[in-house]
């Protein structure tokens, strides 16, 4: 039972490393609890003041004569910041983070940026003393006092800058007429707007039956306050947008508020501009390019009452809408959706903890479900909500699988094969669009056999070896290494090695093979200027471009319906990554990427070039069966306890000093092991400790311990033993220590 409480006094954002701690009354020990609001004696004066409670704990920070009481806890109504505190709390317990960071996770609200401040003037003056004032004006020639009176006259308030800039009337002129008591000049908060000039229409959505079903299914539930997690999976093109938007009216309509998670990258003016033409200013978004003052009028905005609907990555999640009833994660399968920072969150998961605090529904939509999410779905901890025909029943595209392998026996030796090159021939001919996806994921490290697909492997742990620079191949899941082969143990071929060609390196072959094609590339060196992303979608979305090449972002939810060929250029380059997800995320790629074609009136093809046509993922991906792959993949889970079968944590230990990194590790894995001889955690895996996947970064050295076991609470109490054995021991003080639960890019 904890007897003390961490208490921060004030939320603004600078304060949130000071806490104070507090003694709890016995009468206070059984209901108080994170996140609640507390009345506490503050500074010498023993002032009344009111704070959070921010963590429970039975360690004094202090000479426990010192510490002073709570008072009471404050009665009524929670605040929103008591729910996200709360929610802080439970995600420094389940992701291993301090206080302080997860509370800067979740309160980004209290960001100091400046306000910005409109001044209006207004006309203080009855219609007949405004007439009689602006002829004793005329009649004296005050013609600048005249001319902003008449005005006034037929709108008023106007905005100062409209009295100043366009009817050019001096700061003067309106301090007289202020005095004068004719005008009078006011100031209100000009809240940020990052949408513009955008346009409220009024015209209604027509769902299908199939969406109809959905939407009715989801009403059923919800107007009777039964809250529970929906899969929506829904083949690329068959409007789960339109469901999204249908469903967050509704619940709009019973005064709820709705949190809308797009992965970043899909966020485009496209997609906004569907939600604002349905919600009007009553919407916002949130996403990395807007300025800090943006962001914090937005969640100024909905803390006050003026938004129903927030649109944004996962940071959007904790917007401070107080009568939350809805949160949809679009795209659900994205990895974006995995913070890479301290506290490792994952939305998903925390948007159902939030959902749960706040007795909202929450929404999962994919064309390509993550494993984990279908898993729960199977059985029956979310509940599957199928769209299984696109739009208008328009067809899926029609796929070819091309073997690399076979075009290098033909001679020829350019990443576009001959049968992209004869049907891009075809559709530049006819006026319609190309999309070449370049899929780079796993790019930098894997090592393969151009001859006959051949690719090195740990023979332990069925991942590919990542190349390093001194000239070894290296398992980042159990340590093998081995030397960098020059011909191909298969094959004996002298074509092995990485993978080098870029999305640049392809726009020069197009540009070269095709001198008449319009071409535009998208990747991280033309999208980083403020609009440059969306620049290029809107131009190619306007057809003053043939042919779109990029990487993931450009196969993320758009929607160009004169684009009738996707040509997948090295379909498997995401089979070798270092990480059991390779064949899920491979799957997801080419499905989404084909999901591009075909979604207007004209049926869209799809080629998918590869060195490795037999493998399940790629086949099927080339099928778009998602039930068989998902089949196939649980089967391999299940059989080495991989999530959503088992669990997984990872902990890092960094220090400038490699042995240092390396003897902490290795008696935070001792500490582990004793446990595990006193016949405590049974079914616990350890592996490690071992390098990290990239050693050193900034010159920190990083060593990796893995943990594996089918319960997550396990794993959790593990880092809570870890966490506080190195809170205890001073040799840790150099030493970084962070822990990522069920990670899905590994550290």
């Amino acid at each position: 039972m904890a007897l003390y409480a961490n208490v921060i006094i004030d939320i603004s954002h600078e304060k949130l490393d000071k806490t104070f701690q507090y003694k709890i009354p016995k009468a206070l020990q059984e209901g108080l609890s994170v996140g609640m609001q507390v009345e506490v004696p503050f500074g010498s004066g023993e002032r009344k003041s009111t704070g959070y409670v921010v963590e429970l704990t039975d360690t004094p920070e202090y000479q426990v004569s010192k510490l002073k009481e709570i008072r009471g806890i404050v009665e009524g109504s929670i605040p929103i910041e008591s729910q996200l505190i709360a929610l802080a709390g439970w995600i420094r317990k389940n992701y291993g983070a301090t206080m302080n960071q997860a509370l800067k996770t979740v309160l980004p609200v209290k960001q100091k940026a400046r306000e910005k401040k409109r001044r209006l003037v207004s006309l203080v003056l009855e219609k007949d003393q405004a007439k009689e004032q602006l002829a004793l004006f005329e009649k004296k020639h005050n013609t600048a006092r005249a001319r902003l009176l008449s005005h006034l006259m037929e709108q008023s308030p106007l905005p100062y800058e409209v009295a100043t800039k366009k009817l050019k009337i001096t700061a003067s002129v309106i301090n007289i007429m202020e005095e004068m008591r004719v005008v009078a000049v006011t100031e209100k908060r000009a809240y940020r707007n990052p949408l513009g000039e955008m346009k409220q229409c009024e015209k209604k959505l027509v769902l299908n039956r199939e969406q109809q079903d959905i939407v009715e299914r989801f009403w059923y539930d919800f107007s009777r306050k039964n809250y529970h997690t929906y899969l929506l999976h829904g083949v690329t093109g068959s409007g789960k947008t339109a469901v999204y938007i249908e469903l967050i009216e509704r619940v709009v309509s019973k005064k709820r508020q709705a949190i809308m998670l797009i992965p970043e990258i899909a966020l485009t003016y496209q997609t906004v501009a569907r939600f604002y033409q349905r919600f009007g200013e009553r919407v916002s978004i949130l996403n990395s390019k807007m300025s800090p003052g943006e962001r914090y009028d937005q969640f100024e905005r909905a803390k006050s009452g003026e938004l129903d609907v927030m649109i944004g990555p996962r940071s959007a999640l904790f917007t401070p809408f107080s009568n939350l009833g809805i949160i949809i994660i679009d795209e659900e399968h994205e990895t974006s959706y995995k913070s890479e920072t301290m506290p490792r969150y994952h939305a998903r998961e925390t948007a159902l903890e939030r959902a749960r605090m706040a007795k909202a529904s929450v929404v999962l939509g994919s064309a390509t479900p993550s494993i984990d999410s279908y898993y729960h779905a199977k059985n029956g901890i979310y509940e599957l909500l199928p769209l299984i025909k696109r739009i208008e029943e328009k067809p899926l595209p029609r796929c070819y699988m091309v073997d690399l392998r076979e075009e290098l026996k033909k001679g020829n030796r350019s990443i576009l094969s001959g049968k992209l090159q004869e049907l891009m021939e075809q559709r530049l001919r006819e006026h319609q669009q190309i999309i070449l996806f370049l899929n780079r994921r796993g790019m930098a490290g894997f090592v393969s056999c151009r001859a006959c697909g051949f690719v090195m492997k740990c023979p332990h742990c069925d991942v590919s070896l990542s190349q390093h620079n001194n000239g070894k191949l290296v398992c980042h899941y159990c340590g093998y290494t081995e030397n960098l082969p020059t011909l191909c143990p298969e094959c004996g071929s002298p074509y092995i090695s990485g993978f080098k060609a870029g999305t640049q390196k392809i726009e020069e072959i197009v540009a070269k093979r095709f001198p008449g094609a319009k071409v535009l590339r998208m990747d991280l060196d033309t999208t980083r200027q403020k609009d440059g992303y969306e620049k290029i979608l809107s131009s190619f979305a306007n057809q003053e471009a043939d042919i779109l090449i990029g990487t993931q972002m450009i196969v993320k939810g758009h929607d160009f319906p004169n684009v009738t060929l996707v040509g997948v250029l090295a379909a498997d380059l995401s089979l070798y990554v270092s990480d059991f997800h390779a064949p899920e995320r491979t799957f997801q790629l080419i499905t989404q990427a084909a999901g591009r074609a075909g979604r207007g009136r004209l049926p869209g093809e799809v080629v998918i070039q590869t060195y490795n046509p037999e493998h399940y993922a790629i086949m099927l991906a080339e099928q778009q069966d998602y039930e068989t792959f998902y089949e196939t993949e649980i089967a391999y889970r299940k059989m080495v306890h991989y999530p959503p079968c088992g669990h997984m944590l990872a902990m890092m230990t960094a220090s400038r000093d490699e042995l240092t990194a390396l003897l902490s590790a290795e008696l935070l894995a001792k500490k582990i092991r004793q446990a595990q001889e006193n016949g405590k955690l049974p079914g616990l895996q350890m592996i490690g400790p071992g390098d990290a996947a990239v050693l050193k970064v900034k010159d920190i050295y990083r060593k990796v311990l893995y943990f594996k076991h089918e319960n997550y609470q396990v794993l959790v109490q593990i880092k809570d033993v870890l966490e506080q054995f190195v809170n205890r021991h001073r040799e840790f003080g150099n030493v970084s220590v962070q822990f990522d639960f069920d990670p899905m890019n590994g550290f």
